[in-house]
């Protein structure tokens, strides 16, 4: 009779990812890199289990959005005062901190727990092409489509 595998989390090797964003439309690249920070290209992969990998984007500001969306995509946060409420739009952000507008849509498709917590320090978004992680090796990751 044939078990299934689960992954052990004292048995899940984690690799480095570079991506870079140069030309890349912002949601395609967001699921692949949410899919490496998840563990979900790896055969070993258990839901329950965090199975995945590190990811570095670099050129975040370089990055490209369809239709409208420069000028209509907001995000909102609050001071939680009255009438705390502030809006960016998508092409101030990029002006001011492009490496933001890639972290809100990574983190939008990790999960909503403890678990999804913990992946979403696994990202590591840089506005130009210098990073800090040259010592972990990071092995460039090329989109599909």
């Amino acid at each position: 009779m044939r078990t299934t595998y689960m992954a052990k989390p004292n048995e899940v090797e984690r690799t480095w990812h570079i991506i870079d964003a140069e030309g890349k439309t912002l949601g395609r690249l967001a699921s692949e890199a949410a899919a490496l920070i998840r563990g979900k290209h790896k055969p070993q992969f258990t839901p329950h289990v965090d199975t995945g990998d590190f990811v570095i984007v670099i050129n975040a500001e370089k990055i490209h959005l369809t239709g409208k969306k420069m000028q209509n995509k907001k995000y909102y946060r609050h001071s939680m005062y009255q009438g705390g409420l502030k809006v960016t739009v998508a092409q101030d952000l990029l002006k001011t901190k492009p490496e933001r507008v890639l972290e809100f849509a990574i983190h939008g498709m990790l999960p909503k727990t403890r678990q999804g917590d913990k992946m979403k320090l696994r990202l590591k978004a840089y506005a130009g092409t210098e990073h800090p992680h040259a010592a972990q090796n990071p092995e460039v990751y090329e989109l599909r489509g």
